[in-house]
């Protein structure tokens, strides 16, 4: 068995929690480091694993991730929680690789034209990143993860061919990567696109975990994860409250909901391991450090179905 199905066992559906990187990208007031914690244990408490902790990018830029190695190291106190980073570059992976943390997160994207606005870099030198993480990481060291953004359509260049997103996954597994990630980066996609795209993807990574990661900007995400877990997916992305959004889709609302993810995998019958009032709560803690900000999700306005 590889370390990453370890970290993402076959036969149980992984929730990952991306607020902490994807949620807070542009937001003007975020929580700060002791916020940080408090949401990541009390997620932890809650049964979640997975935490995408921030991106290592300069922190005169975006200082709501300067705290991105402390974060790290707090996931790594904590039993069974597995720490997730975002690299854009050379200089990000050995920061990670410095940080310590579990998994290194990279990104190619499935058009040239949103490659090089997001990174200023071409497909094939993305693609070439992974490769030197790859020789850059020790044989015990954090898992590679590539997500491929706009792979189910694209707001630069607009629509995405299926087997053109298929071409960079295979690319993506032979330089190197541990977990290939689809990501639905405009909400482009409805649940048909996801879920054909998705048992395709899922036939070419045989052992290898694949992610679905989906934006809700036109309030399909629910019904995209659905799909998706119908097609073989067992890891999906989502955010506390929904936060989150997208440069390249201005007014857009953020990742699906966390806990309506997790409300949809418990009424699928798969097993999240995740409390889903305990989760619930841990909104508390944005309300506290973000109170202008919008949360979103409907189980925390309705609240979970009580049991009789």
């Amino acid at each position: 068995m590889t370390r990453a199905a370890q970290i993402y066992p076959q036969g149980r559906l992984t929730l990952r929690e991306v607020g902490l990187r994807d949620g807070l990208q542009m937001v003007e007031v975020w929580p700060d480091t002791t916020a940080k914690r408090d949401w990541v244990t009390r997620e932890h408490a809650a049964g979640v694993r997975h935490f995408e902790v921030g991106s290592f990018l300069p922190a005169s830029r975006f200082p709501q991730f300067a705290d991105v190695a402390e974060l790290a190291q707090t996931i790594g106190t904590l039993p069974g929680a597995h720490s997730i980073a975002l690299a854009l570059n050379e200089r990000g992976v050995h920061d990670a690789l410095q940080a310590g943390v579990h998994e290194i997160a990279l990104v190619v994207s499935a058009t040239q034209a949103h490659s090089q606005a997001n990174q200023r870099r071409s497909q094939d030198d993305a693609v070439a990143l992974i490769r030197m993480a790859d020789r850059a990481r020790a044989a015990d060291g954090p898992l590679i993860s590539v997500g491929i953004a706009m792979a189910f359509g694209c707001s630069i260049s607009g629509t995405v061919l299926p087997h053109d997103v298929l071409d960079l996954v295979e690319s993506c597994l032979e330089a190197g990567a541990d977990v290939i990630g689809l990501a639905d980066t405009v909400g482009f996609a409805g649940p048909d696109a996801v879920g054909a795209l998705t048992a395709q993807a899922r036939a070419l990574c045989g052992p290898v975990p694949l992610c679905i990661h989906l934006h809700d900007t036109r309030g399909l995400g629910i019904a995209n994860a659905s799909a998706a877990l119908d097609a073989g997916c067992q890891v999906l992305d989502g955010s506390l409250g929904g936060l989150g959004g997208c440069p390249f889709a201005p007014g857009a609302t953020g990742n699906v909901v966390l806990e309506d993810l997790a409300f949809l995998a418990q009424t699928k019958g798969v097993d999240t391991g995740i409390d889903l009032e305990k989760l619930i709560a841990v909104r508390d803690v944005l309300k506290s450090a973000m109170p202008n900000e919008q949360l979103f999700g409907a189980v925390a306005r309705a609240g979970p179905i009580p049991t009789m």
